[in-house]
């Protein structure tokens, strides 16, 4: 009888949060993909229009949208990589650190702190950088012992545009997981790499034999949260198309569903957008989860 009672207040206590969750959650996920199949205009007082896949078949068959895929995955590819690996690379050298806590400390704080900076404020600021007299003209002119200035068009060329918005995004997000590479290192015992050691094993031995097998629970975290991230753009290539870029090397998916829905005013088409990044996200979230799922690891 107690524990029904527990089980029945726990039960209430619960139920606010997940009325909240579904209701701001799983209900406009919903909404999303039955609007998806409607045809209608955000500024219209019309009901929607029932329409089938007619708005899937737009947009696969849609130039506009195969090179909004095309951006995303210049995008993921160009972003996803380095920080997944270079991320790790930092981690290991801020553990390192570990004798002096004072110095790690610092540079977790140094690298952590673009994270919490918007998007929004993060573009702007590197507007400023990417600009015909900004630092990146400069310190490239610098390498290449340019005897005049040479503006690189970072904002106009298509491929320079591509490569800044990528710059700006690993900037923001390499210190988030670093943060989070950080974690799993130090949680793996000090006692394997004193033994490794004691056998002559060298530190890039150490690295591959221990240290990546040990952090591989981290490494499939670090991999969809960083890609769902990647492919989930917005924030940068929308201030850089506002500051006057091209917008066809840019416009990853995310641009198109606001411009589709905010200046097309279909909002049909942008669900339907919406909804086939969700499929792709879910079904690279589930193929991930399925090659780490055999090879779960233990310090035992």
């Amino acid at each position: 009888m107690g524990i029904g009672r527990r089980q029945y207040w726990g039960w209430v206590f619960v139920l606010p949060a997940v009325l909240f969750f579904a209701l701001f959650s799983y209900f406009p996920m919903i909404n999303s993909f039955v609007a998806s199949f409607h045809a209608k205009d955000i500024i219209s007082l019309k009901a929607p229009k029932f329409i089938g896949l007619q708005n899937y078949i737009y947009i696969f068959t849609s130039q506009d949208f195969l090179n909004s895929i095309k951006a995303t995955l210049y995008f993921a590819v160009g972003c996803f990589i380095p920080l997944v690996s270079v991320s790790l690379f930092i981690a290991t050298i801020v553990v390192s650190l570990r004798r002096f806590p004072k110095i790690q400390n610092v540079f977790k704080m140094i690298y952590y702190s673009p994270s919490i900076v918007s998007g929004v404020v993060s573009a702007t600021i590197w507007l400023l950088i990417f600009d015909p007299r900004g630092l990146a003209n400069q310190f490239l002119n610098f390498l290449a012992a340019n005897p005049s200035s040479v503006d690189f068009k970072w904002l106009a060329l298509p491929m320079m545009a591509r490569l800044a918005t990528i710059i700006i995004y690993f900037w923001k997000y390499v210190g988030y997981f670093v943060i989070i590479y950080f974690a799993g290192l130090v949680s793996i015992p000090t006692s394997l790499y004193e033994v490794a050691e004691i056998d002559g094993a060298s530190a890039w031995k150490k690295f591959w034999r221990i240290t990546i097998p040990l952090l591989k629970p981290t490494i499939e975290f670090v991999v969809i949260v960083a890609f769902i991230a990647c492919v989930r753009t917005f924030s940068i290539q929308y201030v850089f198309v506002q500051s006057g870029s091209p917008r066809e090397p840019i416009n990853v998916i995310s641009l198109n569903i606001y411009t589709t829905a905010m200046q097309y005013h279909s909002l049909g088409r942008s669900t339907a957008m919406s909804v086939s990044l969700f499929c792709f996200i879910l079904i690279f979230t589930i193929v991930q989860l399925r090659i780490y799922r055999s090879e779960r690891v233990s310090y035992v």
